[in-house]
């Protein structure tokens, strides 16, 4: 399996309301019946309508277009990282997902994930 590491520092947000307007490079919204959430370039955060935000992660994307019958792959990749003692975030979108760790974890991160096995571009 290969995983892409994306150039970047990204935050993750709490924001008071839906956005009218997205960022415009990578970037995720949630709007639930409880909360919206923006994960994006720390760069683009928007400079109004924040409530909380933490920065200081980056993100990597599993490579590819993935199946919906495709069983598994989060979980050895979470599994992997758990026992390196790494937190995620993930993200999917229709086609693939997309792993976020803190940036002070991402070395042992990657040398946890090559030692199982996946190849890092």
């Amino acid at each position: 399996m290969m995983l892409e590491l994306l150039s970047g520092e990204f935050s993750v947000c709490k924001l008071e309301a839906p956005l009218a307007v997205l960022p415009a490079g990578l970037c995720f919204l949630a709007n639930t019946d409880q909360e919206y959430s923006l994960v994006c370039e720390t760069a683009d955060v928007p400079a109004a309508g924040v409530i909380a935000r933490e920065d200081g992660w980056c993100a990597m994307r599993v490579s590819g277009q993935l199946d919906f019958s495709l069983i598994g792959i989060l979980a050895g990749i979470s599994q992997t990282l758990a026992a390196a003692r790494v937190g995620i975030f993930v993200v999917s979108t229709y086609d693939t997902d997309y792993i976020l760790l803190k940036e002070r974890d991402l070395d042992r991160a990657l040398d946890a994930l090559s030692a199982a096995g996946y190849e890092i571009a």
